[in-house]
């Protein structure tokens, strides 16, 4: 427990005090982020802000979980440094996207095929090595072979299916925190929530993993996770980063995230996902991504059909995903951010309610 807190606050303070120099230094040298032309036109005001902030939390959150970790007697475990491995990965995929905008003063950045080709990279490799290498003395890998709402259950899986399922988990997380990503505030704010979220699960599973001494421990309740207390460490170090991120960020943002920190955000939670064995419980924790996903999805799908039925195509929503929707009906910012905010706050009640009723029975 100590590590935890000792981590949190170290990225706290690295995040506040990083974030600031960041803005400083991404503003001298013109690292200015454009506008998307079809976006809220309140957005227009925002270009030329300094963009890839979320470069800080990365630094923040590890620094922070490796100072912790190694200051208290540790050693980071197989589970973290695979956790960094999505993390830094999916990070420098959002890193090269961010570059190319900068750089072009145009907001397409990587074309789609080259971004799915890194985020498809980085989670084929994280899950070779997650299901197949890393075993700790009981034989417990970092990721199973089994599907998992908060326990493996069903029958074990071939390889390729469950290297198949990594790749969807890791891409549609990263793309849902990188569509989630679109007004001051509204991301870094519900990582901190979602973050927080998978520090409580870990170390419930560590105070009650399979094996452990504790007398308090019931085997058909426990949990087969290879290092929880070391994925809480890190959980708590990433919602602490972008709480310190946070301050800056919030409406009206002196700088903004870019997708280096979106899918560096949403890489991280698919990795916790997985390697805590709830991936189908995080889209109950995550469900805002969700929420923001599903808009574009059904928004593209409906514009499809209705020009292919009629000739024209409709939209559902004026503008996907959802939350601009809210901005081009007249809604604030700052008003759709804290609702968003709240939506987030409900889906993770909900998610650590169905993960501690799943305990109960």
């Amino acid at each position: 427990m100590r590590t935890i807190l000792l981590s949190g606050a170290l990225a706290v303070v690295c995040s506040l005090l990083g974030t600031r120099y960041a803005i400083g230094w991404f503003a001298r040298h013109g690292f200015g982020q454009p506008i998307r032309q079809d976006g809220p036109t309140t957005h227009h005001v925002k270009r030329g802000t300094p963009t890839m902030g979320g470069l800080a939390i990365l630094l923040s959150a590890t620094a922070a979980y490796l100072t912790a970790t190694i200051v208290t007697g540790g050693w980071p475990s197989a589970s973290a440094w695979l956790l960094m491995l999505l993390f830094f990965g999916c990070g420098a995929v959002g890193f090269l996207d961010d570059f190319i905008k900068v750089y072009t003063q145009n907001n397409q950045g990587l074309s789609s095929r080259a971004k799915m080709a890194g985020q498809t990279l980085v989670a084929l490799v994280f899950g070779v090595l997650a299901t197949q290498l890393y075993a700790d003395e009981r034989g417990v890998r970092p990721a199973s072979q089994y599907i998992s709402t908060t326990h493996d259950w069903g029958i074990k899986l071939p390889l390729v299916v469950v290297l198949l399922a990594i790749w969807f988990l890791v891409t549609a997380t990263s793309n849902g925190a990188n569509l989630t990503d679109g007004a001051d505030g509204l991301l870094a704010g519900a990582s901190a929530l979602i973050f927080g979220a998978y520090t409580i699960v870990n170390i419930w599973q560590n105070n009650q993993l399979c094996g452990s001494a504790r007398p308090t421990v019931v085997e058909s309740q426990c949990y087969q996770v290879r290092d929880p207390l070391d994925l809480a460490v890190f959980a708590a170090a990433i919602a602490a980063a972008c709480i310190g991120f946070l301050w800056w960020n919030a409406n009206p943002a002196r700088i903004i995230m870019g997708d280096v920190g979106s899918l560096a955000i949403g890489g991280a939670l698919a990795g916790l996902a997985i390697m805590s064995r709830t991936e189908l419980l995080m889209a109950v924790i995550g469900g805002l991504f969700v929420l923001e996903t599903l808009s574009v999805l059904l928004q593209m799908s409906y514009f499809q059909l209705t020009r292919r039925l009629t000739g024209t195509g409709r939209r559902i929503f004026r503008i996907a995903p959802i939350h601009h929707h809210f901005e081009h009906l007249g809604w604030d910012e700052v008003t759709v951010v804290i609702r968003f905010w709240i939506i987030a706050g409900i889906s993770v009640a909900a998610g650590l309610g169905i993960f501690y009723a799943s305990w109960l029975a």
